[in-house]
Order: C-alpha cells, then structure tokens, then sequence
C-alpha cells in the first residue's frame, strides 16, 4: 500500500491539514497541487490510499485543483476527502470532490471538513487549526485509518451537498502592490494560477487571479495588500456567518 498526501493549497492551512492526516498512515508521498507544474498524470492503484485536500472556495472546490487532477486514474484507489474551510461554510465542496474523484475510479472511503484561518479575513477562525483542532483530526486519521485496515475501505458514505452544485461567483477581492515591491519574483513563481506577469511582478492579471492570496503570503516584503475599505465592507459582511466557532467533521 502506497500513501499520499495530495493538496491544492496556496497559503498553507489545507497542506497542514492533508500531511497531519496522511501521517497517521506511516510514510506518505506529498503530491503538491498549488504549483503550476504539478499537472502529474498518476496511475494509482487498488491498494492505494490518497488523502486529497482542497480548501472551499465559495462552497466549491477551485477549479484549478480539479485541472491539475484531471489526469488521475484512480483505479479503486481509497480516497480520503478533505475540505478546509474558514470557519463560514464548505456547502458543496465534499459532493463536487467526491464526484469528480469518482469519475476518475476512486472509492471515495471517508472525508473531512475542517476548519482554519480564513484566508482573507484572518480574524475568523484565527489561530486555526489549533491544539484541539490538531488533536480531534489526528484521531479522525486514526478513525479512518482503522476502517481501511479493517477492509471497510469501499463502503459508500453519506456527504452534505446539493447537486447541482452552487453557482461559484468568484471573490472580488484582488490583490494589489505596495511600493515595497522589488520585483524579486517570489510571487510569480508561486501564484498557482500565473496571474502575475515576470515581466511585470509589480501587477496582477485580474481575470486570472482566483484571490488564493498566496502571494500575499509569500511575499517577504510585505507588499502584497487587500484593499482595507473593501476588506472592511467584506468582513462586516461575513462577520455573522463567521464569528461563531465551526467544529470540524467526519464522515466514515
């Protein structure tokens, strides 16, 4: 049996989530979706375990991490479904992936939906995941764990969702530029989706960028920004939706 850990993630929090999880199953192989040049084709096989984490976007999975796994074959490989989410909703995101996975023959076996910093608006689920986060996900890898051990792996699982799936509207929060840039180019190797020109690091291409936010993350100078009035408006927005504490789930 061969494991991997498989993630779409552009500022973190899913990777953390997908390799705690996989690490309950002993040695794991990292397959990282969020860099451009990860569209792999893999043939997974039946005894096989794929941990695949994406975080929702709008209750949706993004659509670049369904690209970069398009050439997957499953072949009943047993997929573990990960959803992160900041601390508002992940809707349709377990259906979708769970769909798509199943087109591609996987046996979708467990899922999750955890919860982690918001992305844009750190002050919901701040902190997250945290030690009791990191301790109830840890014994869900155990949980599922035990029931592919057990030979359960293929039993269908019930997940929350409507098919057709909610519209996706895209978030219109972009990311603009600081006159601290350098130009250093971090960015431009790391944005997921090659919004940011390399002859042009100073700028974003708004009808690519996904607001991912990694290149704010990654920045090392600090000159990636959000507009603050339309941050503001945004997190007075979700701030009823969000400020309450979500608890992470399992579906087995």
């Amino acid at each position: 049996m061969s494991v991997y850990g498989i993630y779409f993630s552009p500022t973190g929090s899913t990777e953390k989530i997908v390799k705690l999880i996989a690490g309950k199953f002993g040695d794991y192989e990292a397959v990282d979706l969020s860099r451009r040049d990860s569209e792999e084709k893999i043939n997974f096989s039946e005894e096989d375990v794929c941990i695949v984490g994406v975080p929702s976007y709008g209750g949706r999975v993004p659509g670049a991490a369904l690209e970069r796994m398009k050439s997957f074959k499953g072949n009943q490989a047993k997929a573990v479904l990960t959803a992160v989410y900041g601390n508002r909703a992940y809707e349709d995101t377990l259906i979708e992936l769970e769909d798509y996975l199943v087109e591609r023959n996987f046996c979708c076996t467990a899922a999750i939906a955890a919860v982690a910093e918001h992305s844009i608006m750190h002050q919901f689920a701040a902190g997250r995941p945290d030690a009791k986060d990191k301790k109830e996900l840890a014994l869900y890898g155990e949980k599922i764990f035990h029931k592919i051990k057990d030979g359960q792996g293929c039993e269908n699982i019930e997940l929350p969702g409507k098919r057709p799936y909610k519209e996706y509207k895209g978030v219109p929060l972009k990311p603009s530029v600081k006159k601290q840039c350098t130009k250093c180019g971090a960015c431009v190797q790391l944005c997921p989706v090659g919004a940011i020109p390399e002859a042009a690091p100073d700028t974003v291409d708004k009808d690519k960028c996904i607001s991912c936010m990694r290149c704010i993350a990654v920045c090392p100078n600090k000159a990636r920004v959000v507009n603050r009035v339309k941050l503001n408006v945004a997190s007075m927005a979700m701030k009823k939706n969000c400020s309450n504490r979500k608890e992470n789930e399992l579906f087995l």
